[in-house]
């Protein structure tokens, strides 16, 4: 094993270089900063490579033991900056990888030099009792020896035995690897109440542990079916038993609960699902119906010692029950009611059991959060924000798990303040390394910021954890169709309908690809499959309103728009609806079909005044249609309503009033205003059908045009077409080739010579493409017509 003291020569790994004699670490011959500690913790991790460095090891090396800080805080920080160094990521290391709650390992290769002057020692050869020399002391007697003897053969014996049931008892228990899978109760009380509730609690209570992993519900519905058995299975021992195996999982746990006067008796079992072994057992006594919720969580911490888990996260990750939960089985049951709904009707079904939940018990912070994600699911995320506002502001009624999953989503979904958010999912990753949930959390998060590589990796992670959770191949097939590589998200989607996974989004990406494509045969079976499923029929109306628009032909767009805001809000969504029609009086305002838009804008706030992404959309549309006071009042409403939500700050609010710098003829201020929005402008929007439709990029290209910067306004509308697969069927992606057109144009009245002739060539070319797309357009469309005559005027000699 390759040592890290300070006597050895420089440690090489990838493109880095520590020399622990100088205190340096250095990047490609560069010197990295890096602090003392974290500087300490990289020695002995290369000191102990590639095996396991404990947290308690750290402290005791690193750490002085009259130190008086928060440990646990000062490593993690520590680890951060060393990862940040290093350039390396929790969710997908390279160097420093996390064995949850227990430490840390160096994973990379490395190799070390010795200086010249250090050489091996001979090693020494083992004297023969010849060569030892004379002993003091008289050799002790053949009898007295033969005890001794004895005593040594017993000894080795004895601890022999003891090494092998040691070995035996932990073979027997689980590892960070392994799953389980949870039985039904066996109710022999009578109560009602106990069905699917206990099971659901336990389910809660284990999954604190970041070491144990149980089988999902939907993994447990998967391997019914190919056990030829419903979903609706009842999980008794034998069948859970076969599920285990049929899932490769390694073990069941039962759970059994009785009557005995007015006490209960609740017993758990774990059992090696291969082998028939035990792997643990409780039972523990409720002195009434009260306390069963506390006696089930207490048997299940004891039984997640006896499984293989440490006592130190045992005792860390141990919130009881009715703390993480409820207090209220009624409550509990209607919960478990909704998953179970959920699994096996989907979102809405699941959505009114959980909203008795909190109606039931309204400081239950898990029925808030699951509320709010239903409404998100079925794209009401207006809803969704206030019942997560509830949940947050409950938090503390969570386990550890559960509140760091609110307070990030907290973040993402209703304050936007997006680093924050990233930071509690990177803190989840660094906590439950085995929670898939926690990867997809994160990478969403970086979506959010435009960093589309760093989402598709980390998103990569929880498909190897959980490779049948759909939720995984949406977000990768998005992040592709993003990158510009669309076979990879063809493969992708291919990949999750091969495992039977399907879902209205999958299908949007599929729509997509068939217009990026021009695939109208595609096009047509993806919109067959919207019109086939009445709950999501409004995407695939709206889906086929933008592509008629980007044709212009807006007549049939306004006509599948109104289908599809009456779809949304048939089907009780009216902020979806909403969206739809605030989307159409952007496009309308672009097309300076300025009544109309000023309408539509008016009838989507009047549907969804409170919803975020219709306020934003009608604002920019009116500032587009030339109501600078509606735009203002929108405008000034969203700032209060969201003075810390990074978009909002960096990225809309900066559109709006570049858009009204422009109404009032001042380009100088409109670039100025949009300087915000560059760091973010390609991140994903979630407020319309596209990934984003890059206002701030076309309107950044509008200022260019106002300020007589013709090169200028070039790039920004050829950004928008390099970036066709965030931009999809939006009507910005049209309108580039126009602007395009009107920038050359430019460049050619302010250029001289050949450079005005070449200029002159690209604009006729940028305006026949405008106008080759827009070939069956409506005629009476007033951009069409000023696009017309700019044509000619510039294809005339």
């Amino acid at each position: 094993m390759a040592t890290a003291s300070p006597s050895t020569g420089p440690i090489r790994f990838g493109v880095f270089e520590l020399d622990a004699h100088s205190g340096e670490l250095r990047k490609q011959g560069v010197k990295i900063k890096l602090q003392e500690q974290p500087f300490q913790i990289l020695l002995v991790l290369l000191e102990q490579a590639p095996e396991l460095v404990t947290k308690e090891e750290l402290q005791k090396r690193i750490w002085p033991a009259d130190t008086f800080v928060d440990f646990d805080k000062g490593l993690y920080n520590a680890i951060k900056k060393l990862r940040e160094a290093l350039g390396d990521e929790a969710g997908t290391p390279r160097y420093v990888e996390t064995v949850p709650k227990r430490g840390y390992r160096f994973i990379a290769p490395f190799n070390r030099s010795l200086p010249d002057h250090e050489v091996p020692e001979p090693v020494s050869q083992p004297t023969t009792p010849a060569e030892a020399g004379p002993t003091i002391g008289a050799a002790p007697s053949r009898p007295f020896r033969w005890i001794i003897l004895g005593g040594v053969v017993f000894l080795i014996v004895l601890a022999a035995a003891g090494a092998w049931i040691r070995n035996v008892r932990f073979a027997r228990r689980l590892t960070e690897k392994d799953t389980i899978v949870l039985a039904d109760f066996t109710n022999s009380t009578g109560d009602a109440i106990f069905d699917d509730t206990l099971k659901t609690a336990l389910s809660i209570s284990l999954r604190q542990s970041p070491f144990l992993s149980v089988l999902s519900d939907s993994e447990v519905t998967k391997t019914l079916h190919l056990m030829t058995r419903p979903a609706k299975t009842k999980l008794t021992p034998d069948m859970a038993r076969e599920v285990c195996q049929r899932a490769a999982s390694k073990a069941y746990l039962t759970g059994a609960i009785g009557s005995l006067g007015s006490e209960y008796v609740l017993g758990l079992k774990a059992v090696n699902c291969r082998t028939g072994d035990l792997l643990g057992e409780q039972q523990v006594t409720a002195a009434s119906k009260e306390k069963v919720l506390d006696a089930l969580g207490k048997a299940a911490s004891k039984l997640r010692g006896e499984m293989g888990e440490s006592l130190a996260t045992v005792q860390k990750f141990d919130v009881p029950l009715e703390q993480a939960t409820t207090s209220s089985l009624e409550a509990l049951q209607a919960y478990s009611l909704a998953r179970k709904a959920n699994n096996e009707k989907g979102t809405a079904a699941a959505l009114r059991f959980d909203q008795r939940a909190i109606e039931l018990d309204p400081n239950f912070a898990m029925g808030y959060r699951a509320v709010s994600v239903d409404y998100f699911n079925l794209g009401e995320g207006g809803r969704a924000s206030e019942y997560h506002a509830k949940a947050f502001q409950l938090r503390d009624h969570a386990s550890e798990l559960e509140k760091l999953e609110i307070t990030g989503s907290y973040y993402l979904t209703v304050t936007g303040e997006l680093e924050k958010a990233a930071e509690m999912y990177r803190e989840e990753v660094e906590s439950y390394p085995r929670l898939f949930t926690a990867y997809i959390n994160l990478g969403t998060a970086f979506v959010s910021q435009g960093q589309y590589e760093k989402a598709t990796a980390t998103t990569r992670q929880a498909v190897l954890l959980a490779p049948d959770r759909i939720e995984s191949y949406e977000n990768l097939a998005a992040y592709a169709l993003s990158l510009q590589r669309f076979d990879e998200s063809r493969q992708i989607i291919r990949e999750a309908q091969s495992r039977k996974l399907d879902s209205y989004l999958l299908h949007t990406h599929l729509c997509a690809l068939a217009f990026l494509g021009g695939d109208s045969v595609a096009t047509a079976e993806q919109q067959r499959w919207f019109a086939d499923k009445q709950e999501y029929a409004n995407y695939g109306l709206i889906f086929a309103s933008d592509t008629e628009a980007y044709a212009g032909r807006t007549g049939r767009a306004r006509e599948l728009t109104k289908r599809a805001v009456d779809s949304a809000v048939r089907g009780d969504n009216k902020e979806n609806g909403a969206l739809w029609q605030a989307n159409a009086a952007l496009q309308q305002a672009a097309y300076e079909e300025t009544a109309e838009a000023r309408q539509s804008a008016a009838e989507a706030v009047k549907l969804a005044p409170a919803s975020q992404g219709v306020e934003i959309g009608s604002a920019l549309a009116l500032a587009m249609a030339g109501d600078m006071a509606g735009a203002e009042a929108l405008a000034q409403d969203l700032g209060r309503r969201f003075p810390l939500d990074t978009q909002m700050q960096s990225l809309w609010l900066p559109a709006i009033r570049a858009q009204l710098a422009l109404d009032k003829k001042n380009p100088v201020a409109a670039l100025n205003a949009l300087q915000a929005a560059s760091p973010v402008e390609l991140s994903n929007t979630p407020f319309g059908n596209t990934v984003s439709c890059l206002y701030p990029v076309y309107l950044r290209g509008e200022a260019y045009l106002a300020a007589g910067q013709g090169s200028a306004a070039a790039a920004e509308f050829q950004k928008i077409l390099d970036h066709s697969g965030i931009v999809w069927n939006c009507w910005t992606g049209a309108l580039a080739h126009l602007g395009i057109a009107r920038a050359d144009t430019l460049d050619s009245r302010t250029s001289q010579g050949a450079n005005a002739v070449s200029a002159r060539t690209r604009a006729l070319a940028a305006y026949k493409d405008f106008l080759t797309l827009w070939k069956d357009a409506d005629p009476d469309v007033p951009i069409l017509k000023r696009a017309k005559a700019e044509y000619a005027k510039v294809a005339s000699p």
